[in-house]
């Protein structure tokens, strides 16, 4: 299976979503914080990204444009997980760089769907 990696400062949501993923078989390192996260692809090079945009020192949308920016990283598939469900979130962060949206709480089932979509895509 993949090594995911899930940037995330909220720990229920840590606990949540990394049992259910490694319960289908994933590997899944996590990052608390933007920085932490780019970081961690940067030296880890996992399979795919899911990208929390609210986080602390540095947020998802720019965690996400310089993990496109870089070209070590830049074809890691990123999901940008966020309670924002505003008009345009999705947008914005499609622009930033990411591949794919949804938003929490986790519809787990609809989030698998979009990880084994874009894993399928790998080239």
């Amino acid at each position: 299976m993949a090594c995911i990696l899930y940037v995330e400062d909220n720990d229920d949501n840590v606990y949540m979503l990394r049992n259910r993923l490694e319960r289908r078989g994933h590997t899944v390192l996590v990052a608390r914080d933007g920085r932490a996260g780019v970081e961690a692809a940067r030296a880890e090079r996992p399979d795919l990204i899911l990208l929390d945009l609210g986080l602390p020192v540095v947020d998802g949308w720019d965690a996400a444009r310089l993990l496109k920016a870089d070209e070590r990283t830049r074809a890691i598939p990123i999901i940008a997980l966020s309670a924002h469900a505003m008009a345009g979130d999705r947008a914005q962060a499609l622009e930033a760089g990411c591949d794919d949206y949804d938003t929490k709480p986790v519809d787990f089932a609809r989030l698998l769907g979009r990880i084994e979509a874009l894993l399928g895509r790998r080239p």
